[in-house]
C-alpha cells in the first residue's frame, strides 16, 4: 500500500534548505527512498506560506528557489488551499476549542488546524483511506487530534 506523506513546515524547511547540512541530505534521502516505495510526498499550501514567508523575512533567495524547485517536482506536489479546506479548518478550530485542546493562541491563524484540513480534505477528494495519510512534522501533538502525524524519522516506508 502506497501512502501519501504531507510535509508540515519543519520537514519542509530542512529538505529545501539550500545549504544542504547533514540533516537535510538526511531529509532527502528519506523523501527519496519513500517515493521509490511509491509513496507521495506533498506540500500543503499553508505550509509553503509558513516557510516563504520566513524566508523572504530574511531575505533568503537562495532558500526561495530551493522551495520551489521541490513543489514543483512532481507537478501535482503542492496543494492547494482550497475554500472547502477552509471551511473544514473552520470546523476543526471550533471543535478544538470547545473540547478545551486549542492548537494555537486564539487571535493566531493557527497553521496546524489548517495543514490538518488540508489532509482532511485532500483524503475526501481523492477516496484515501485515513490509513494512507500521514502528516511528517516536528509537532505530533497538535496534529494528532485531527490526522495521522509523526515525526519525518519515523515514518518509515
Amino acid at each position: 500500500m502506497s501512502r501519501t506523506i504531507f510535509l508540515d513546515t519543519g520537514p519542509l524547511g530542512v529538505i529545501t534548505n539550500p545549504k544542504k547540512p547533514v540533516v537535510t541530505v538526511n531529509a532527502l534521502q528519506w523523501a527519496a527512498t519513500h517515493i521509490r516505495a511509491g509513496n507521495r510526498i506533498m506540500v500543503p499550501a499553508i505550509a509553503d506560506y509558513e516557510v516563504r514567508r520566513e524566508l523572504i523575512r530574511l531575505g533568503k533567495q537562495a532558500g526561495i528557489i530551493s522551495l520551489n524547485a521541490w513543489n514543483s517536482l512532481p507537478s501535482d506536489r503542492y496543494v492547494p488551499l482550497t475554500n472547502s479546506a477552509l471551511q473544514l479548518a473552520s470546523e476543526l478550530w471550533a471543535q478544538s476549542r470547545n473540547a478545551g485542546t486549542p492548537t494555537a493562541d486564539p487571535k493566531e491563524l493557527d497553521c496546524d488546524v489548517l495543514i490538518a484540513a488540508q489532509v482532511l480534505d485532500y483524503q475526501r477528494v481523492q477516496r484515501l483511506a485515513p490509513i494512507e495519510i500521514i502528516v511528517a512534522t516536528v509537532n505530533v501533538g497538535h496534529l494528532l487530534q485531527f490526522v495521522s502525524a509523526d515525526t519525518w524519522q519515523n515514518i518509515m516506508p
